[in-house]
C-alpha cells in the first residue's frame, strides 16, 4: 500500500472500478492505520465472472469499503454493478460525460481507476439514474419491443423498394402498402398473378374508388419475376414473425406493469400519449419521481432540452441534446402527435414552430410533456387538465387588462403591488406545461 496526501474528503473509504469485457481493475483508497490524515491506495485486477466479483466483494469487506463507483460506459458494467449491489454495497454509476471534464484524467487506462477513486472521495462525481431491479427487467422488454418495431419498419421499406425495382407502383396509390389491400396484392403477385385489372379488383374499403389508378400502377407487373416473388415472400414472412414477437412481448409488458395501472392512466391523460408511449416512458423512469430532483431534471435526462451554446471555437456542433435515447424518442413521437391536436400543447407547438421551426418546437413541447409527466406522477390521482387552444390569447388579454388597470391606478399617484397566491398541485401542473 502506498501512502499519499490529499485534500479534505467527501467519503472516507471508496473503491473505483475500470471495467472491461473479461477483466477489471479495482482501486481502493482508505485511511492508513498509522496516520489517518494521509491516504492509502491499492489496485488489484479481477475477472468479471461471478467468482471473481465475489472475490472483489470479499476484498472490499476486508477494508470496510462501503461505496463503489464505476463509469457508465457500455454494458460490461451491468453484471458487476448488479452483483455488488446484491452484496449490499452502495454502487454509484458515474456519468461518463461529466467525468470526462474533471481535471487530471490520465492518458493511460491502467491508472483510470486510481484517478476516478481520488475524484470520488473528494465529491465531484455525480451518480447517474439507475432503475430499480424490477424496472430494469421491464425496461429490457419495452426497449426490445421498440427495437423490433424499428426492424419491422425497415423490412417494410425493403419490400417497398423491391416492388419499385420491379416497376410495381402500388405504394404511390394506396396509403399503406402493408394494409389489407396491399397485402392481398402482394400475396397474389407471389402466387403468380400478373393481370393488372385482376390485381386491382382486390382493393378493399377506401381503396375501391382507386381501382383504375391501381390497375395503371400495376401495368409493370410483367417485370416482377419468380426471383422477385421469392424474395418478397421472405420479407413478408419476416414481417409476420416480428409482428408475432411484438404481440407476445406486449402481453408480457402488460402483465409486468399491471400493478402500475394508475401511473399509466395518468400518463395517458396527456395529449398525444397512448398506451404504448406510457408503458415505454414508465419503464424507463419508474414510478418514483423523487429520483429526479425537479421536473427540469427529468426533461434534461430525456434529452428534451436546448443545445448548449458557446461563442468560442468547438470541435463540432451537436445536433441534439444527449439523453436517454429511448425516452427521448417516445417524447419526440408524443410531441409530434400533440402538436396536431386542438389543445394547449398543440397551440404551444404551432406557436413555437412559426418562429423557430418544427424541430425546435418538437424539443420544446417534449420538454413541456416531461415536466407535466413529473408533476402528474408526483401527485397520485392527478390527471392532466387541458387549458384549451386559446390559452395564450387569454393570457395576452389578461396581461393587457392588468397593464391598463395598473396604469389607471398609477396615474393619480398610487403605488401598485401585484402578487399571486401560493400555487396548488393543479396550478403546478399548469405552470409546468
Amino acid at each position: 500500500m502506498d501512502e499519499v496526501t490529499d485534500e479534505p474528503l467527501y467519503r472516507d473509504r471508496v473503491c473505483s472500478i475500470d471495467i472491461g469485457k473479461a477483466g477489471m481493475a479495482a482501486t481502493i483508497r482508505v485511511p492508513p492505520d498509522k496516520n489517518p490524515s494521509r491516504r492509502a491506495q491499492e489496485t488489484r485486477e479481477f475477472g468479471t465472472t461471478k467468482r471473481e466479483v465475489l472475490a472483489l466483494a470479499d476484498w472490499l469487506r476486508c477494508w470496510q469499503v462501503p461505496a463503489v463507483v464505476m463509469e457508465a460506459a457500455g454494458g460490461y458494467r451491468k453484471p458487476v454493478f448488479c452483483r455488488l449491489e446484491a452484496e449490499g454495497f452502495e454502487c454509484v454509476l458515474a456519468d461518463a460525460r461529466q467525468v470526462k471534464n474533471l481535471p487530471g484524467r490520465p492518458r493511460r487506462d491502467p491508472t483510470d481507476s486510481r484517478w476516478l477513486a481520488a475524484c470520488f472521495e473528494r465529491g465531484p462525481v455525480t451518480g447517474c439514474f439507475v432503475a430499480t431491479p424490477e424496472f430494469r427487467l421491464i425496461r429490457e422488454h419495452t426497449r426490445y419491443r421498440r427495437d423490433l418495431t424499428g426492424d419491422r419498419t425497415r423490412e417494410k421499406q425493403r419490400a417497398e423498394k423491391l416492388l419499385e425495382s420491379a416497376a410495381v407502383k402500388i405504394s404511390s396509390v394506396i396509403t399503406s402498402l402493408h394494409g389489407m389491400t396491399g397485402r392481398d396484392i402482394m400475396d397474389h403477385l407471389i402466387a403468380g398473378e400478373r393481370d393488372p385489372r385482376a390485381l386491382a379488383e382486390l382493393a378493399r374499403g377506401k381503396a375501391r374508388p382507386k381501382i383504375g389508378r391501381l390497375a395503371e400502377a400495376l401495368e409493370g407487373a410483367e417485370f416482377f419475376t419468380r426471383e422477385h416473388a421469392a424474395l418478397l415472400k421472405v420479407m413478408l414472412d419476416r414481417i409476420d414473425r416480428i409482428d408475432a414477437g411484438i404481440t407476445r412481448i406486449s402481453a408480457v409488458i402488460e402483465e409486468l406493469l399491471a400493478p402500475y395501472e394508475e401511473q399509466l392512466q395518468q400518463a395517458e391523460s396527456m395529449p398525444g400519449w397512448r398506451r404504448r408511449a406510457a408503458e415505454d416512458v414508465l419503464a424507463g423512469t419508474g414510478p418514483d419521481m423523487t429520483r429526479f430532483p425537479a421536473p427540469g431534471h427529468l426533461a434534461s435526462w430525456a434529452g428534451r432540452t436546448p443545445l448548449d451554446r458557446q461563442s468560442g471555437q468547438r470541435a463540432g456542433k451537436a445536433r441534439r441534446k444527449h439523453g436517454n435515447r429511448y425516452t427521448g424518442a417516445v417524447a419526440g413521437e408524443t410531441s409530434a402527435a400533440a402538436g396536431k391536436t386542438e389543445t394547449r400543447e398543440g397551440a404551444r407547438y404551432r406557436r413555437i414552430a412559426r418562429r423557430c421551426g418544427p424541430v425546435k418546437a418538437n424539443v420544446a413541447l417534449g420538454n413541456t410533456q416531461m415536466r407535466v409527466y413529473h408533476v402528474l406522477l408526483s401527485n397520485p390521482g392527478m390527471r392532466y387538465a387541458d387549458l384549451g387552444p386559446g390559452y395564450y390569447e387569454q393570457q395576452r388579454a389578461i396581461a393587457r387588462q392588468v397593464s391598463h388597470h395598473v396604469g389607471k391606478l398609477a396615474s393619480p399617484g398610487y403605488e401598485v403591488t401585484l402578487c399571486r397566491p401560493e400555487p396548488g398541485p393543479a396550478e403546478e401542473a399548469a405552470e409546468a406545461s
